[in-house]
Order: structure tokens, then C-alpha cells, then sequence
């Protein structure tokens, strides 16, 4: 009787071992067969309208870091993204839905829209954290962040590792929190043990210097662009600062002494 309850107990801890891979695998399987297919751009342009819901025809999100900017963003990591969120091996309730079959599409959708969303101008303006402790934060980025995000926080295209320039600061404020918690699934472990003894101050100052390295001038958009591909799209003055939020515009505090 016992040799039996052991035997079940191992097969139950075996099968919810098995259970955790799955999503990983999953996702994975999906990346690698979306990059091994041609992206159609102009189908990638079609698949992107349900996108323009939250991320706006542009791709630049909101300074508020409710959405982040995607336009821009390397092909690999939009993929790897989309095929984490509809594994469910990163928990994204917002995005979940507009990931499923009927809206999103197999992986060819993937490919084709990670291809259109890759190749929009980034937003020349994106927002930004309060500029206050700047040296330690580029001191911490040299440090801790150049050796997978790149010099200039350009990612890595091969290894599906993000870029970061030109990214708001809330957004990535939000994000840093969630994979130092734990909280984002697909997360690198190297980061997440690397992060582990950041202080508040560190966080802040780190993602601040890291919103402020500006993207190579032939990935930002021209002044005053507005996506020509959704001409009818209906566009509040203050769309992409967050329902009014300037970041940039609240009134600066003093430094401490």
C-alpha cells in the first residue's frame, strides 16, 4: 500500500513538472516555426490593426507605461513575446485575448506582424524618468545591462533579447519590478538573479538613464508622424502622452543635498 501511494505521488509531482515545461515549449516550438517562414508585410499591416486598439497605429504606446512602445522593436523578441503570451508562459491578461487563433492567426500572422510592427519609426518622444540620478544609473547599465542589451540597449536580435532604448520609463519601471518579483514567467533567470539586490534607487536610476538613450536617429520618426497605413484612425492630440501624462512636464523637484 505504501510502495502504491509513493508510486502516485511520484507520477502526480512527475506530471505537474511536466505541466510547468509545457508552456516554455510551447512557445518555443511557435517562435521557431514563425521564424522559419516569410514575413508578408502587407498581411503583417492587416493582422496590426487589432493592435492599434492599445498600441495605436504608431506603435508608441503611452508615457504612462500603460503600453509599451512596440514600433521598432526586433523581430525575434515580438515573436518570442507573442508566442510567450499565447502559451501562457508570460501572464499578460490585457494582451491574452487579442493572441488567440481566431483574432491573431497561426504563426505566419506572428511572423508577419512582428515584420510590420519592427519596421515602424519609433516615437522621438517617449517618456522619460525625472533626470535625477543619471550617473549612478549609467554607471549601473555598464554594469549590469551591457552584456545582453547591448551598448546602446539595441538588444539582440539572435537571442530574441529586447532593445530598450526609446522605451518609457513607466514601462520599463513596471516590468523590472514584475521580473525582480518573480512575476514575470518568461523572464531570464540570469536577470532575474542578477536584479535581485537592486534597491529603489537603483531601479529608478538605472531605468531612467535607460529611457534616455535615444535610438538611432534612422529608427525615429520625422516630427509630427503619423502612420499612413490607418489614415481613418481617430487620434486624441495627447494619444501617446497617456490621457495628458508628461511625464517631462511635472514640476521638477530639487536635488537633495
Amino acid at each position: 500500500m505504501r510502495k502504491s501511494i509513493l508510486t502516485t505521488s511520484l507520477l502526480c509531482f512527475m506530471m505537474i513538472g511536466q505541466c510547468n515545461a509545457e508552456p516554455s515549449e510551447a512557445a518555443m516550438d511557435e517562435y521557431q516555426a514563425a521564424l522559419q517562414l516569410s514575413p508578408d508585410l502587407e498581411n503583417g499591416k492587416r493582422v496590426y490593426r487589432i493592435c492599434t486598439v492599445c498600441h495605436a497605429p504608431e506603435g508608441w504606446g503611452l508615457e504612462s507605461g500603460a503600453y509599451p512602445q512596440v514600433a521598432g522593436q526586433l523581430r525575434t523578441v515580438i515573436i518570442k513575446q507573442l508566442a510567450d503570451i499565447r502559451a501562457r508562459n508570460r501572464d499578460n491578461p490585457t494582451m491574452l485575448p487579442f493572441t488567440s487563433p481566431q483574432l491573431l492567426g497561426g504563426a505566419q500572422e506572428i511572423a508577419d506582424v512582428a515584420a510590420y510592427i519592427s519596421q515602424l519609426p519609433m516615437s522621438p518622444h517617449n517618456g522619460v524618468g525625472p533626470g535625477m540620478d543619471l550617473a549612478w544609473g549609467e554607471q549601473l547599465f555598464k554594469d549590469n545591462c551591457t552584456e545582453c542589451h547591448g551598448d546602446r540597449g539595441e538588444g539582440n536580435l539572435e537571442d530574441h533579447i529586447p532593445a530598450i532604448y526609446g522605451q518609457h520609463f513607466r514601462y520599463l519601471l513596471r516590468q523590472f519590478e514584475w521580473i525582480k518579483m518573480e512575476r514575470r514567467r518568461n523572464a531570464d533567470r540570469k536577470m532575474v538573479k542578477q536584479i535581485h539586490n537592486f534597491t529603489h534607487r537603483d531601479i529608478y536610476a538605472v531605468l531612467d538613464y535607460v529611457s534616455r538613450i535615444r535610438p538611432p536617429q534612422e529608427k525615429l520618426a520625422a516630427e509630427g508622424w503619423q502612420n499612413p497605413d490607418f489614415p481613418k484612425f481617430a487620434r486624441p492630440v495627447d494619444l501617446h502622452s497617456g490621457a495628458g501624462y508628461m511625464i517631462d512636464q511635472r514640476a521638477e523637484r530639487p536635488n537633495r543635498q
